[in-house]
């Protein structure tokens, strides 16, 4: 702990219990799954207490996560852009250092909400808890690459949906058989209700154009698409605005997660900070300019891995960069299935896929706007249906409020048969051609 902790210890002191209780959400708790003590006994010796302090904090950061291991992709991924190895290998180094970096980024804005309280640190949660996936889209608008922001943004809400709590409730109800897997309906219903209304403002610009093409209706000009698109987005902040303070305010009590009791192993505990407020704003910083840095070269090399790999960017896209971008989140879901937590489970999937429909969509479309880039929310017909059914079905799986491992093989077929089908794309087109 460093000196900026010992300063704010009188705050901590005071709040630190509200903060355990009502401040961690389903995500921290997932994330802090896979952290671990750190070993500081011989930073400790050091005499000199400035140098002491960096280290201790520079330990904790990096060495305090089971992900550590990960770490040397992101030198890697550097030094592999500058020295010219390839840009296939550049693309699969920064999407394996991104993996350790997501995590690290859930771990600082918890070190943080320790000191803003609940309210605000819950709000931090919401705004960085899918970081990667807006980073990803910013660097994809500025480069005008449109179909890579909607396939990732897509395939993020996919994966939680159908393959995070598809192999957690798998593998939890084959660890738990004859046990009761229960979970609250509620927390389930309202992140259903908020996707099937992103999927509704998803669709009216593809109905719309559709119903144009077919001279069912007329519109005013050629944009009207896309005026549609920037109405809806502006609807969808303000609904996921409205459920933030849902969740944050009037009823907290639906989202607290569930107590996790210590089985010995060596995870950290997360009754008080391990970083100081000044600390971790600065280390929030550089994550985010490193996971910035990694998230430009996966835009700009996913062409080449395409190209190389025989796999169309859609595939690559919906697939792969969800799969490894939230690598870390999604173990820690699955960790916590084992354990017959599934509240947890629940609330790291659906409120993950939530948080990308009803924001990051939308604000990707209004931030495309703001850089003259004309992105609207028709994500075409075949990945539209892929959502809606995707969403259809995680819904009536989750709707008697129990779960057991047919489930959980039921949702992982379904995206089977979705990424097959993405996967087939590009093939099709090329026996077309010929």
């Amino acid at each position: 702990m460093d000196s900026s902790t010992a300063v704010a210890a009188p705050l901590l002191e005071a709040g630190g219990k509200e903060m355990r209780h009502l401040g961690r959400t389903a995500h921290n708790m997932s994330s802090s799954s896979l952290r671990k003590k750190s070993d500081t006994s011989l930073v400790r010796k050091l005499p000199c207490a400035a140098l002491r302090g960096f280290l201790s904090t520079l330990q904790e950061v990096l060495f305090g996560t089971k992900l550590f291991v990960l770490f040397p992709a992101v030198v890697l991924a550097v030094v592999a852009r500058y020295m010219r190895f390839g840009q296939v290998w550049l693309f699969v180094l920064s999407l394996i250092g991104l993996i350790p970096l997501a995590e690290r980024l859930s771990f600082l804005t918890e070190q943080i909400a320790f000191y803003t309280g609940p309210t605000v640190g819950g709000l931090l949660n919401a705004t960085f808890g899918n970081v990667t996936e807006v980073i990803i889209a910013l660097f994809a608008l500025r480069e005008g690459k449109i179909t890579v922001v909607k396939c990732s943004l897509l395939g993020s809400i996919l994966s939680n949906l159908l393959l995070v709590l598809g192999t957690s409730l798998f593998f939890g109800g084959l660890a738990n058989l004859g046990v009761e897997q229960p979970y609250d309906r509620k927390q389930a219903d309202v992140s259903t209700g908020l996707l099937i209304l992103g999927v509704l403002c998803q669709s009216m610009p593809l109905m719309l154009r559709y119903a144009v093409s077919a001279g069912e209706h007329a519109v005013n000009s050629d944009d009207s698409g896309l005026v549609l698109s920037r109405a809806c987005s502006v609807l969808m902040i303000l609904a996921y605005g409205a459920y933030l303070y849902f969740q944050l305010k009037t009823h907290r009590q639906l989202f607290e997660p569930q107590e996790v009791e210590d089985d010995g192993d060596d995870l950290v505990s997360e009754d008080e900070a391990v970083l100081g407020f000044t600390s971790a704003m600065v280390w929030l910083a550089v994550m985010t300019v490193i996971t910035a840095l990694l998230s430009e070269y996966v835009v700009s090399t996913i062409e080449a891995a395409s190209e190389s790999w025989e796999l169309s960017v859609s595939f690559i896209s919906i697939i792969l960069i969800p799969i490894v971008g939230n690598a870390a989140e999604h173990a820690g879901a699955i960790i916590f299935a084992f354990k017959n937590k599934l509240d947890i489970t629940l609330g790291v999937s659906l409120g993950s896929a939530t948080q990308i429909s009803m924001f990051v969509v939308p604000l990707s479309v209004l931030v495309a706007w703001v850089m003259g880039v004309p992105m609207d929310l028709d994500f075409n017909l075949l990945e539209t249906g892929s959502l809606f059914l995707a969403i259809l079905v995680t819904s009536f799986t989750l709707q008697d409020g129990s779960s057991h491992y047919l489930k959980g093989l039921l949702l992982l077929l379904c995206y089977a048969v979705i990424g097959v089908c993405f996967f087939v794309l590009r093939r099709r087109s090329a026996d077309g051609s010929n």
